[in-house]
């Protein structure tokens, strides 16, 4: 007879009790074989169908609890809790995913048939194969946290039943809607659902409907959509719009007392000629001893958004403006991003100015930092700067009015731009394009963008105070966020190697190139023929930029240090430098820094900032939000690309059939991508549909290799665009026997 030694703990809670989970663990671990529930029962001597229901429901626990794992053709066994490990799944439109569970550790793969109650982002708990395949199967054993609360679609009817068809391809669950949450006008129109419940093996998932978004093919679905699969904010409650507005239109007399007038320095801002948030003005003057004087003033946007006010909680959760075409999702209310914070002409605005002293050689000899009030005396397009600088009159007054002003900036600019070609700063040159949106909102045209000195020069201008910030704060010991940017990794650099050998190139440097070592090389593909595709795969070499309270630099721009300092109204980062700035500042103008910098050790003037009521953050919290920032910023990156190619598939669908020249952009296992020359649209070349068993995938050298034919990047080809698949956002093409 099998002992029970926890039967009695059972008694207590169970009207039929049977033997406890430890037993039962115990039972599995001892006979060392999987047992299926009727081998269970039998040697748990359970035969009545009340007991056996009772196992059935007791086991479905355990598996629900990850004690056990159940296979339909092996039965129970019992999990190695020492093999578990817990991360964030990603999941694929084909239905797959990978869990993420250690910075330093490869995804575990999960195939689909584990998947079926599981939405893109859940955290969840896996058991580790002791298999190590390329790509083993690891075991799903329940999902810990649901990080997925809203799902959006098109609303469907079928018979009498009212279900959500997702947009998102990676949701696969069927969804029931809660009829008493729509009316039936809803139906066939694209809408955002809350979820009631998650789907599982008893029932469906069921949502209801919070938000009718539109109609299908409506102007800027794609974009919201976009935001929606991606958890971004898109609306403004009542209140924060309440509060935003509560701090007025005007900026105050008793906000401007204790700072700095400027409101005689002839500042100009030059944007893009859609701008409506205006974060930087500058101006510059010759000194009498020599050298230059910048001033870029910046929107002192840390005056109005206190730290955690609810505009601040809020800022901080989005971190960063979205820009789609069309369409843009600010990180703060309209009336402060294009209002109160922005510099428009002619208004007296708040700002935080850099003032800069920069040497004939384009060095900054000196900067300090100063709380002021501007008044921007013009508006500029960068076309119409431009057109000061290359010709004699033009038509805008505002433009002339300022022509020495501009004339002065450029002539700095140039000093800049001289140094940092000296310093050895990455200058990659890429062919971007803008779509033009119609009035319904879809694309146009496709132009390519045109970058002129008046771009160049403004750009100068925001990395010079953004040096000056970062070297602030450095020798200030101030607790913030560096724009930190890494070297090459070293699989990406062997495979971008293998690349320029294969066209007579060669990247200098060894295992360590510098910035410097890049440049030479960039000069000298300037004139081939395939240096768009070369400008491309030297950028895609790069690591990604991202936050960090650890300054390590930033490779790309040849900074021994970098911060982000110029966008307050659009990145939060730059909010958080503004605010160590001003605590800075006052801190000086109280003569308490001094006594801190005599009397007190490094460490315990940090503890100093964080106890300062404006910048009130620990190393722990400024760490976090270095990477909740960085997250969001490449969020937003993705989101953008989203809608561009969902604009593009629907631009494309009528010239379905159609020959275009192209080039290859991207060669994968799979087949090779194309980008036409006319417009720069991208897409596929399937391998299948250049007869698989033809063709070698060569990852070294990132080539499709047949017998008679090599398809390698940069290639000169001919396409027929075949399929323009608008919820995948993804075009494909075949390849014509003659280029």
């Amino acid at each position: 007879m099998i002992l029970n030694p926890t039967i009695n703990s059972s008694v207590n809670h169970y009207e039929n009790p049977i033997p406890g989970r430890e037993y039962i663990i115990k039972l599995l671990a001892d006979v060392k074989k999987h047992l299926n529930r009727e081998q269970i029962a039998h040697a748990l001597k359970l035969n009545t169908a009340t007991d056996k229901e009772a196992l059935r429901r007791r086991l479905r626990a355990m598996e629900r609890d990850g004690q056990l794992i159940f296979d339909a053709s092996t039965g129970y066994q019992v999990v190695d809790q020492n093999k578990l490990v817990t991360g964030v799944i990603s999941l694929h439109a084909d239905g797959f995913g990978f869990v993420k569970y250690h910075a330093d550790q490869k995804d575990l793969f999960i195939p689909k048939n584990q998947l079926k109650y599981v939405f893109n982002g859940d955290t969840v708990q896996v058991l580790k194969s002791p298999v190590a395949a390329k790509r083993s199967s690891h075991k799903l054993i329940k999902i810990t946290e649901r990080n997925t609360t809203h799902v959006a679609g098109v609303l469907k009817q079928r018979g009498g039943d009212v279900y959500l068809v997702a947009d998102d391809s990676r949701v696969h669950h069927r969804l029931a809607v809660d009829k008493r949450s729509f009316s039936t006008s809803s139906l066939g129109q694209y809408v955002n659902c809350k979820i009631i419940h998650y789907p599982n093996h008893r029932r469906p998932g069921l949502v209801e409907v919070e938000e009718v978004i539109g109609k299908p093919n409506s102007s800027g679905l794609e974009t919201k959509l976009s935001l929606l699969r991606h958890g971004a904010s898109h609306k403004w409650s009542d209140e924060l719009i309440s509060r935003a507005q509560s701090l007025g239109h005007d900026v105050s007399e008793r906000d401007k007392e204790g700072r700095v007038d400027y409101r005689d320095t002839p500042f100009v801002t030059i944007d893009g000629e859609d701008a409506k948030d205006f974060d930087d003005a500058v101006y510059c003057e010759r000194r009498e001893l020599g050298g230059w004087r910048l001033l870029v003033a910046i929107a002192d946007v840390s005056h109005y958004v206190k730290a955690d006010d609810m505009l601040d909680v809020e800022a901080q959760s989005r971190a960063t403006s979205i820009y789609c075409p069309g369409l843009v999702t600010p990180m703060l209310p309209e009336s402060l991003s294009n209002g109160l914070c922005s510099l428009n002409p002619h208004q007296d605005r708040l700002a935080l100015v850099c003032d800069m002293a920069i040497s004939e050689d384009g060095q900054i000899t000196e900067s300090v930092f100063t709380e002021g009030v501007i008044q921007s005396h013009a508006r500029l397009t960068y076309g119409q700067a431009n057109q000061v600088l290359t010709k004699r009159h033009t038509k805008a007054k505002s433009a002339e009015r300022m022509r020495p002003q501009v004339k002065n900036l450029h002539a700095l600019y140039r000093i800049l731009n001289k140094a940092r070609k000296q310093r050895g700063a990455i200058e990659f040159e890429t062919t971007e394009r803008k779509l033009v949106l119609n009035k319904h909102g879809k694309i146009a045209a496709i132009k390519p963008i045109v970058r002129n000195d008046a771009h160049r020069m403004i750009e100068e201008f925001m990395l010079a105070a953004n040096i000056s910030t970062a070297r602030f704060l450095d020798t200030q010991k101030i607790p913030a966020m560096f724009r930190i940017h890494a070297g090459p990794q070293s699989k990406k650099l062997a495979s971008l190697k293998t690349l320029l050998a294969d066209k007579g190139l060669t990247l200098k440097g060894g295992e360590q190139p510098t910035a410097e070592d890049y440049n030479t090389l960039l000069q000298q593909i300037q004139h081939r023929p395939d240096k768009d595709m070369l400008h491309m795969q030297l950028l895609r070499s790069q690591s990604q930029a991202e936050y960090s309270l650890d300054n390590k630099g930033h490779f790309g721009l040849a900074y021994q240090a970098y911060a982000h300092f110029t966008s307050p109204i659009r990145r939060y980062p730059d909010l958080l430098t503004h605010r160590a700035i001003r605590a800075n500042i006052r801190r000086k103008n109280h003569g308490v820094l001094e006594k801190v910098l005599s009397f007190l050790n490094a460490e315990k003037l940090r503890n100093r900032v964080f106890k300062n009521k404006a910048y009130p953050y620990s190393e722990a919290q400024l760490d976090k939000l270095s990477s909740h920032c960085s997250l969001q910023s490449r969020k937003a990156d993705e989101i953008s690309r989203e809608v561009e190619a969902a604009l593009k598939c629907q631009y494309m669908q009528p010239f379905i059939g159609q020959t275009f020249s192209a080039t290859v952009s991207g060669v994968t296992n799979f087949g090779f991508f194309v980008e036409l020359d006319e417009t720069g649209v991208e897409g596929l070349v399937a391998i299948e549909s250049l007869n698989k068993s033809t063709y070698e995938f060569d990852a070294q050298r990132l080539q499709l290799v047949s017998n008679t034919d090599c398809i390698s990047l940069g290639k000169r080809v001919s396409v027929t665009l075949q399929r323009a698949n608008l919820k995948e956002r993804k075009l494909a093409f075949t390849l014509n026997d003659e280029a």
